[in-house]
């Protein structure tokens, strides 16, 4: 197989691309890649091609055929072999990004145990481009999980905001469909940008699950909390007072919102009941809350008594933003920041549809999480940490 000096490869590359434009994509990708690979292997061999040194690891084997299905098509790459005891797979070919191989191999231990449909066994074959064995799925899911335990158990530090929140999968276990819950933590750092700080899956979201998960944050070095939002998960709120008691919480106002519906006596007043809610809110400060909000609540003393009650009761637990910085109030209000971090991880699980077990499912949303986290950590800030505008009484 002739090699090409770099300019040799560029002026190659773009000649195809002159000619033939996107037509030529393809060609220019293998050419790209099989030179990306060889290259590789010389690296990994610690020699060139017939170069002669004690500080070689292995020799050459030649090439073999791999044709995978691309954005562009099917295309035959060259893999470079290797002899000896040298373990070498090009990371050229890596099968795409973490969260691509978290879902080949979810589905490929589907197909593995037993439990696939033939539209499982027809993503597995567009996914993989052959049949799967469990010899290569476990040594791929040992590489995968490898790196993102590494991910998950890094050490953390100082985070003023944090989002839980929780959602849930299905999982097989004993022969049963369970629904499993995956604890998500979300925080802003010191930089004012966003990190996805840990996760934890378990067939329960009881207060034992939810503790654990804080205290694993805890004991990684998850420190400087200003306040937590989250919903009103029961057993988060135990868990919550038991790890962090001094860190004050901001329930959502969002779902408040939704749980007040369920004490509306009557549909034709559920839009007027929102816009109260939305009134009590949007107020300036916290005394100009509590006012409105004693407003409302004695409005519908009479016409809608449980409401009132639940209102008086709950709606305060949404007011602990107004103690921040105006300018971050807006992000702070709701959990609508992991909510859509959840809408994303609805995307990619809905293929899969049941999990073989925990594993799985751990390892996909590992993979995604950790996407989502490294785009934060390299893109814009999300708050500015240090806003001239002072927090409002």
């Amino acid at each position: 197989m002739a090699r090409l000096n770099h300019p040799e490869l560029l002026n190659s590359v773009l000649q195809l691309l002159t000619d033939d434009g996107s037509d030529a994509f393809a060609d220019s990708l293998r050419i790209l890649v099989n030179e990306a690979m060889f290259a590789e292997r010389s690296a990994a061999l610690g020699a060139q091609p017939f170069e002669r040194t004690e500080a070689r690891k292995g020799y050459a084997n030649g090439f073999k055929p791999k044709t995978l299905s691309t954005r562009v098509g099917p295309i035959t790459f060259a893999v470079p072999q290797v002899r000896g005891d040298l373990d070498f797979y090009p990371s050229a070919l890596e099968k795409g990004i973490r969260s691509e191989q978290a879902l080949t191999l979810a589905m490929a231990e589907m197909y593995v145990q037993g439990v696939s449909t033939r539209k499982v066994s027809a993503i597995i074959e567009e996914l993989c481009g052959s049949s799967v064995s469990s010899t290569h799925v476990s040594q791929c899911a040992a590489r995968l999980d490898a790196d993102l335990a590494n991910w998950r158990s890094r050490p953390l530090g100082a985070f003023a905001y944090v989002i839980l929140d929780a959602r849930y999968e299905k999982v097989r276990q004993a022969g049963r469909v369970l629904d499993c819950a995956v604890l998500v933590a979300l925080g802003v750092g010191p930089d004012g940008k966003r990190q996805i700080l840990g996760l934890s899956v378990a067939l329960s979201e009881a207060e034992v699950h939810w503790r654990s998960f804080l205290q694993s944050l805890q004991t990684r070095g998850l420190q400087g909390l200003q306040i937590i939002v989250s919903d009103d998960h029961a057993g988060l709120a135990a868990a919550r007072r038991a790890v962090f008691p001094a860190v004050p919480w901001q329930r959502c106002q969002f779902h408040l919102q939704q749980n007040a519906q369920a004490y509306v006596p009557r549909l034709d007043m559920r839009a007027k009941v929102a816009a109260d809610i939305r009134s009590i809110f949007l107020s300036q400060d916290r005394p100009s809350a509590e006012r409105r909000l004693a407003e409302v609540v004695a409005d519908y003393s009479k016409s809608a008594p449980k409401l009132a009650a639940w209102m008086e009761h709950n709606l305060p637990e949404g007011f602990t933003v107004f103690s921040f910085p105006t300018a971050h109030q807006r992000r702070l209000r709701t959990s609508n920041a992991i909510e859509r971090v959840n809408q994303e991880l609805k995307r990619r699980t809905r293929v899969a549809s049941i999990f073989p077990n925990e594993s799985s499912l751990l390892r996909l949303v590992s993979a995604l999480l950790a996407e989502i986290s490294d785009d934060w950590e390299s893109g814009k800030i999300y708050l500015d940490m240090n806003p001239s505008i002072p927090p409002s009484s």
